[in-house]
C-alpha cells in the first residue's frame, strides 16, 4: 500500500498540505510527516514570526524556490492563521507531483 501523500492533484496544479512552525531558527522545508489520522502534510520550518502575514510569505518564498517555480504560482488556499496549511499550486500537475515527491524524505 502507498504511504499517503502530502498533495492532492486538481485541474489547476495542486493543492500542497503542510504543517508550518513559524519563528524556527532557520527556513527549512524537514519532509513529509504521517498524522495520527492517517493524513500526511509536509513540515515546514520559517524562521520568521507569524506577524501580519509574514510567515505565510516566507512558506510561500520557501516552497516556490524548492520547486523551482515563481512566487505567483503559489496561493494561500486554506489555513491563514493556522499552523496547518493548504497551498494552492498553479501549473501542470504531474510535473508538481514529481517535484514535490523530490522535496526532503519522511520524518516522524
Amino acid at each position: 500500500m502507498d504511504a499517503p501523500k502530502c498533495f492532492r492533484l486538481n485541474p489547476t496544479g495542486l493543492s500542497l498540505f503542510l504543517r508550518v512552525t513559524p519563528n524556527a531558527g532557520q527556513d527549512r522545508i524537514e519532509g513529509v510527516e504521517q498524522r495520527d489520522d492517517g493524513t500526511a502534510v509536509l513540515r515546514v520550518r520559517v524562521a520568521v514570526v507569524p506577524d501580519k502575514g509574514k510567515a505565510n510569505a516566507a512558506v510561500i518564498a520557501l516552497l516556490a524556490k524548492a520547486l523551482g517555480l515563481p512566487k505567483s504560482s503559489l496561493s494561500l488556499a486554506n489555513g491563514e492563521t493556522s499552523r496547518f496549511k493548504t497551498i494552492a499550486v498553479a501549473g501542470d500537475g504531474d510535473a508538481l507531483s514529481r517535484a514535490v515527491e523530490k522535496l526532503p524524505a519522511a520524518t516522524k
